[in-house]
């Protein structure tokens, strides 16, 4: 299923012609397709039939409340790495014993606030945190779900900004110890040992990393005893140059040749599979110039606004709104925006016809690491967020003002103090 697609000339999110919504709410901004967020959806639990397994959408990938919501509708749980996204996954309706909570970095406040929450699992890191959680939890007269996150030393052969199972990376226990850290765990007041977990990365479309990590997890777990719980992770990529995405079948493949036996069950943490390509970034042209060394497309929207080029060198497809006539000549340009960076470049030596100023265009498979990692570099407000729905469209989350993004500053008193004198000797 595609949810962006040109009807008569000109691009669609689903049955919303996307010149409508840039009228309605103005440019740049982000255009959610519901439908391809369902559809990832069911495509990729569907690939666990008849297992035990549990999907749980990992909000750092896209955490606006009704996607998020969108996915709790289809009986989806919650990967979170902070207490925002805690809050974030509870507002949307996902039932707590349904959330897994990752990430090295927990504060005693996060993990108190998880276990008011009742969550189901803490993926806990490290041998520190370890002692910590069960701090926390022995002193409420509590003891909280972990899993042991172990890192099995897996190149995951993705951009090494998002590689996490390595033993340089920062993320997981050493495989190495978990023998010790399983007795650890076991003997702490305050905590209870439910399962494994392992994560090697993002945006991986070769099964061998997988493979590989998941049946070294197993094993352990099987030497182990009496895990109960397999926490697999996420990291399925997508094709951001147009093509096939992976199919989540032959990552379930992998999944059941090394869980063969495990009676337990087993939890998913897929964030980009599922929100990627149903995310679209729209922009209008402010300026088509040709340097004499080189052509730069120019468009109000920048790397605060979508940061995965410039942070990754990712790919990301760009497209005119309106299709070009057949025939229309092609040159090679780079499509820049307005923020004072030479790496402020949202895609490189693109074929693209001749584009006027007030053009629209759009950046595809911008569903993921798109808004969420949104910044408000140069004060350029955030964008604002849009979902459609077959032919009616909503904004989700609004464009904030100037005045409000003033509204958030205040000023020392001898400052304004200053500001005041000033204002009376005009008087």
């Amino acid at each position: 299923m595609n949810g962006f697609e040109y009807r008569d000339g000109v691009l669609h999110a689903e049955g919303v012609d996307l010149r409508v919504i840039a009228r309605s709410v103005g440019t740049p901004f982000y255009c959610y397709a519901a439908a391809i967020l369902e559809d990832r959806y069911r495509r990729f639990a569907g690939a666990f039939v008849g297992l035990n397994a549990t999907v749980c959408f990992a909000l750092k990938a896209n955490p606006s409340l009704a996607v998020v919501k969108t996915f709790a509708a289809l009986g989806a749980g919650a990967d979170v790495v902070s207490g925002g996204e805690l809050a974030i996954a509870l507002a949307a309706g996902i039932d707590p014993a349904r959330i897994v909570f990752s990430g090295v970095g927990k504060t005693r406040t996060e993990m108190a606030e998880a276990l008011d929450a009742g969550i189901g699992q803490f993926n806990v890191e490290s041998e520190p945190e370890l002692r910590v959680l069960s701090e926390v939890a022995a002193a409420r007269g509590e003891r909280a779900p972990i899993a042991i996150r172990l890192n099995p030393d897996i190149d995951a052969q993705t951009h090494h900004k998002i590689t996490t199972g390595r033993a340089t990376d920062k993320f997981g226990i050493d495989i190495a110890r978990a023998d010790e850290i399983y007795a650890l765990a076991r003997a702490l007041p305050g905590i209870e040992v439910v399962g494994v977990a392992v994560h090697i990365g993002s945006q991986i479309v070769d099964m061998a990393p997988f493979r590989a990590a998941f049946a070294r997890v197993a094993a352990l777990a099987r030497e182990l005893g009496g895990i109960k719980r397999l926490d697999l992770g996420g990291g399925l990529g997508v094709a951001y140059d147009g093509g096939s995405p992976p199919d989540p079948t032959e990552y379930a493949r992998a999944v059941r040749e090394a869980t063969a036996g495990f009676s337990g069950e087993l939890v998913f943490e897929p964030g980009r599979y599922l929100t990627a390509d149903a995310g679209a970034l729209v922009a209008t042209v402010l300026y088509d110039k040709d340097s004499g060394a080189k052509r730069f497309v120019i468009v109000d929207a920048g790397m605060n606004d979508l940061i995965r080029p410039a942070l990754y060198e990712a790919h990301h497809r760009v497209v005119p709104i309106v299709a070009p006539p057949p025939g229309a000549a092609l040159t090679e340009a780079d499509v820049v925006g307005p923020v004072c960076e030479t790496g402020d470049i949202l895609a490189t030596a693109r074929p693209l016809p001749p584009l006027a100023e007030g053009a629209l265009i759009a950046v595809l498979s911008a569903g993921a690491y798109g808004a969420a990692m949104a910044s408000e570099y140069n004060s350029r407000p955030l964008l604002p967020e849009v979902m459609v729905r077959g032919s009616d469209f909503a904004v989700i989350r609004a464009r904030p003002s100037r005045a409000a993004m003033l509204a958030r500053d205040s000023l020392p008193p001898w400052l304004a103090e200053t500001r005041s004198a000033r204002r009376k000797s005009r008087a």
